[in-house]
Parts: C-alpha cells; structure tokens; sequence
C-alpha cells in the first residue's frame, strides 16, 4: 500500500519567519483537506494544480495556525505523486504541532531523504541527480554549488547515457551477428569496435581526470601551516579565518598542539592546521607538539611554509625546508609591514636550485591581511591551474561515482587487450557489458536496494 508521507522541509532549530511541512502521496490532497480550512470555502481537491491557498490549519476544529498552502498534482511535481506544503509560521512548536496534525490524519513520518527516493524511483530523476541534491545541500562553497547545480541539471548523467548507448550498439551488432551471420557482418569489425573503444577510454578518463579537483572542491584542501616559533603562524590563520582562533605572543612556543579551522581563500576551502613552532627545545610537551606538527606536515596535500621576512633564513628554516621535498608548497614571506631581509625571486631560484623544491613564495603581512590575495590565486594555479572549471565542465565529485569510472576504465582496457590478443567478438562483449553495468550503476539503471537506501539515508528529513 502506498505511503503519504509527511515531514518538516525547513530547519527546526530555531524559530523563523516560516516553516515549510510537506505531504507526498495518493492521499495527500484528501488529508490536507481533512486539516485545512480555505477562506474562500473550497476545497483543495477541487483546486487547480501549482496554486496557493490561504486559510486556517484546524485540528477538531482548534485553529493551529494560519498559512499558505500550496497544491501541485501529480505527475508535474518533484516526486511525480500530489503534493501538498503547508507555508506556516516559524515557531518550533507550531512547525510541530502542524506535523503531528497530519501524522493524526493518516499521512506517516517521511524517512530522511524519502522525498528525493520517491523522484528517483518514479523516475523524476536518476541517481546522479539524487546525489546531487544532497551535495547542493552540504556545498561548502561557490564552486561546490556549480558542480552539484550542474550534475542536478543532467550534465553527468547525459555523459554516461551516450557512453552506454554506443557500448550497447556494438554489444547488440556482435550479439545479432552471431545469431545471424547471414544479415550481419563482422568482417574487419574488430577494428571498427577498437577505434570506439579507445574513444570510450578517452572520454571516461577525461571524467576521472577531474576526481582530484573535484574531491578538493567538495571536501576542501588538507593544509598544514608550518614554520618555527615566532614567524605568525597562528597571526597567519587567524587572518585567514577572520577571527582570534590561535593566541598570539611574542613568547616562543605559545602554540603547543594543533590549531584546526576550516577557511575559505578565493572561493577554496582549506582544511587548515595551525602547528607549534619548530626549534630546538627541552620541554616534553612542546616537543609533542613539535612531532605532532612534522607528521601533520608529512600528510597534508599542502604545506603554508612561513618565514619571518624582517629576519635572515635561519638553520632552524632550512631544516624545515630539507624536509618538505615532495611536497605542494606556498611559502610566506610574513611580516611584509617590516623592512624585509628576503627577497620573492631570488628566494624562489634559492629553494628550487638548492633543495630541489617548487615552492611559490609570496609576500604576506598577517597583521594587515596584505598579500592574502595572492596566496588564494597561489593555491588556485597550484591545484586547479588557475581557473576552476566547476561551472562549465562536469566535475567528478562523488567518490562512489569515481569508483564505478575506475571500474568501467579497467572493463574497457580489458576489451583494448582482447582486441590486441585476437579474442573473439563474443568474447569482447563480456567486458564490454561490464563497463555498460558499471555505468548503469552510476545513474542508477542497475541498482540494488540497498545501495539506494544506504545513499537516502545521508539526506536530511524533508527532502
């Protein structure tokens, strides 16, 4: 029997100006019309669809509010079922107490993220798009935003139908070849099938080719900021975070274990790590910090390395530099408001000639805030070249869906080595329908229950 389900659409953690209380459901519009009472005297179910309606929230006839209640009938509506929400006043009780007026009257507590399953089961959307919904919800930034909106428009999802079009084509041409040699030949097909192949294989890896960015952008940059004592590490993250995170002092080893903040640079979110200073020091806890502060720096994706510019380059400085070989690395030049003893260029030629590291050195004041700018446009050529293409280009930022891609890829290079092998066409079309799976897996034409309840259970209630 099917379900009319009920939930609160909006946040209820505090009050607002208005709460919105959805129904979905054959049963919607009767139950609403069960609680809501128009001041024009009609009924719901009489009503057009996509049409708004004032009046009274009534339970036994005890008014519980007054609010707009807006009717959209199936099929044109985000779950392809009538739906019915209910605009009342912000309050939490009120929110509330509208809820379990609908819950009395037969409709049931929607599961979280049930609203956007019934718009992937009754085909709304595919599975894609449903995972974007939730991504546009938990974007952390601008560009999280463009990608999610453009993966909700279908970007991805028509990029992964082609594919699978053209690899069930050839799948259907061989199969029907075999059972009828007489109508269809494969004379020299093998050589028609690899040249597709390997356009398959360039578009997928062309997808995975942005699963770096795309996981930067979704989950932001694990950033280590590194230097020894005294260099306005923490002036440097308090700056980036625009708030008093970190105690600043003129006191060496002020910072003695991490500083964690997320902040966001030019539109970029970094995972930040304020660490104790490095030096030379006989206090236990301090060199806790100390250790904890070089194994933080070995494991981030990026190291904000900060020298003091109103001071030469110390031991202490090259040790720290010796260690970061390998490694994404900014370097600050702090204190730019003082008369600075180093230079950008030549300091820049200095770490590449000498220690074999590809640092960008920028000129920073943490007091001031100056040169911050630049440090953002640093970290956007360092990871995305300098331009991010979430807005234009798909972005592969669901490692469920960079999983499936790596999958397809491995199908399809096993088709490539086939080919190379003289296997024959039945043979090939064993991979080649495991890539066609494995594609129906990201946009949900394979899929099993459990994995659909498994992605609609991170949704939040009401959507």
């Amino acid at each position: 029997m099917e379900r009319t389900i009920a939930a609160i659409s909006t946040g209820t953690m505090n009050s607002g100006g208005i709460s919105i209380v959805r129904m979905s459901g054959a049963d919607a519009i009767l139950i609403a019309d069960k609680v809501f009472e128009a001041k024009n005297g009609k009924s719901l179910a009489d009503a057009a669809s996509h049409t708004v309606h004032y009046g009274l929230i009534k339970d036994d006839q005890k008014v519980i509010d007054e609010a707009l209640v807006i009717l959209m009938k199936a099929p044109n509506t985000y779950t392809r079922q009538d739906i019915v929400e209910i605009n009342c006043h912000g309050g939490i009780l009120v929110t509330r107490l509208v809820l379990e007026t609908l819950l009395k009257h037969g409709a049931v507590l929607a599961e979280p993220g049930e609203f956007t399953k019934l718009a992937f089961l009754n085909g709304r959307i595919d599975l894609s798009q449903a995972e974007a919904v939730i991504d546009l919800i938990n974007s952390g930034n601008k560009y999280a935003l463009k990608a999610s909106v453009g993966q909700l428009k279908g970007k991805l999802s028509t990029a992964v139908r082609g594919l699978r079009d053209d690899i069930l084509d050839k799948i259907a041409y061989i199969e029907a070849a075999l059972d009828d040699p007489e109508h269809y030949d494969l004379t020299d097909y093998v050589d028609y099938l690899w040249k597709n192949v390997e356009n398959y294989v360039d578009n997928v890896e062309k997808l995975l080719a942005t699963s770096d960015e795309g996981r930067i952008i979704k989950e932001g940059i694990n950033t280590c900021i590194l230097g020894k004592t005294n260099v306005g590490k923490s002036s440097l993250l308090n700056a980036l975070a625009k708030e008093e995170l970190a105690i600043v002092t003129d006191i060496a080893g002020t910072t003695r274990d991490a500083v964690k903040e997320q902040v966001m640079i030019d539109g970029i979110m970094l995972n930040l790590i304020d660490t104790a200073g490095i030096r030379e020091t006989d206090d236990i806890v301090e060199n806790i910090g100390i250790n904890k502060a070089k194994d933080y720096a070995r494991k981030a994706e990026l190291v904000i390395h900060v020298l003091d510019g109103s001071k030469s380059i110390s031991q202490e400085d090259l040790s720290i530099i010796e260690s970061l070989k390998d490694k994404k690395v900014i370097t600050i030049i702090n204190k730019s408001d003082l008369d600075s003893k180093l230079d950008c260029q030549v300091l820049e030629r200095e770490l590449k000639d000498k220690y074999s590291l590809e640092a960008k050195v920028i000129r920073l004041s943490a007091l001031t805030g100056q040169g911050l700018d630049e440090l953002g446009a640093a970290i956007k050529d360092m990871f995305f070249k300098g331009h991010i293409q979430a807005d234009e280009d798909i972005v592969i930022m669901n490692e469920r869906h960079r999983s499936l891609l790596i999958e397809t890829l491995e199908s399809l290079k096993k088709v490539e080595s086939g080919i190379r092998e003289g296997f024959t066409e039945d043979f090939l079309t064993i991979d080649l329908m495991d890539a066609y799976e494995k594609l129906g897996l990201i946009i949900g034409q394979q899929v099993e229950d459990d994995l659909a309840d498994r992605i609609f259970a991170k949704f939040c209630m009401g959507k």
